[in-house]
């Protein structure tokens, strides 16, 4: 019970990661109150992947610090959450 708890949490996280819309910002106005002109350089691919791997190093992180074991669960979360980070890694290298 406690494992599928840890695995539906791990899962949830992933989409969470991914659903989280943040708003870019605006660009600042040119001196002659024109919009400034975008920027050669392109954003970040991808950014909502890039959280959802930092969302997840911070739970594995969490979870290697927890003070309980869970039955042994907390040992198949963190081979879960390594395997979820693994996948959304590729899934970038694919973008290339």
């Amino acid at each position: 019970m406690v494992h599928r708890i840890l695995g539906l949490f791990a899962l949830l996280a992933v989409i969470c990661a991914l659903t989280v819309v943040t708003p870019a910002p605006a660009a600042p106005p040119a001196h002659n109150g024109q919009p400034a002109a975008t920027a050669t350089a392109s954003p970040e691919p991808h950014p909502e992947i890039h959280e959802a791997i930092a969302a997840l190093k911070r739970a594995k992180e969490h979870m290697e610090h927890a003070a309980h074991d869970f039955g042994g669960h907390r040992v198949e979360a963190l081979r879960a959450t390594d395997e979820a980070i693994r996948q959304l890694d590729i899934c970038l290298k694919y973008d290339k």
